[in-house]
């Protein structure tokens, strides 16, 4: 399976790049996701948990970052192992670009799946690798760039009440822009 796309985060490209190498965003994002160790040097230990049509499996794999061009481009490429339900493995190119507003963040995604996971057959696997690359890469840039108005301060909000939400609270920044702000 083979998928190509694209979004724009609201942060610049440094930023982005350092999310991508954090553990703990990267937690956040992958759907699923129990357990996750690791550093982007030696690559990241993961268990996720996850149904694809009628088997659940709970999948124990590695994530390794390679091909690294600090701020610009990295290949992220893993493998998980979900016991009698089979396996998955796959990669993701991933270029990052500067324009106006942040970063366009391209990926290029290939994965595989085998034992009783391919026997479900090539559509619902297509549909379920679209859906989880889309899942991932939408809550990462929920993750970089915190709710709509990521740049907006808790103080800047609490002095001028037409800055809050509609439902009367603070606007908040996302945590990860609260770590490198």
């Amino acid at each position: 399976m083979h998928m190509t796309d694209s979004r724009t985060i609201a942060a610049s490209p440094e930023e982005v790049w350092n999310a991508i190498l954090d553990p703990e965003v990267l937690k956040q994002c992958v759907p699923g996701c129990t357990e996750m160790s690791g550093n982007a040097e030696d690559g990241f230990e993961a268990t996720v948990v996850q149904k694809v049509g009628p088997v659940k499996a709970t999948f124990k794999g590695t994530v390794v970052l390679s091909d690294m061009v600090p701020g610009q481009s990295l290949t992220l490429t893993g493998e998980g192992k979900g016991g009698a339900a089979g396996f998955a493995k796959g990669g993701a190119d991933v270029k990052l670009n500067a324009v106006e507003g942040g970063t366009e963040l391209h990926y290029d995604v290939d994965a595989k799946v085998g034992g009783k996971l391919a026997q479900l057959g090539s559509r619902i696997i297509d549909g379920f690798a679209k859906k989880m690359a889309d899942q991932f890469f939408s809550n990462f840039q929920s993750a970089v760039e915190g709710p709509q108005d990521a740049d907006a301060d808790t103080a800047d909000t609490a002095a001028d009440p037409a800055e809050a939400d509609a439902e009367g609270g603070e606007k908040k920044k996302g945590w990860f822009k609260k770590l490198v702000s």
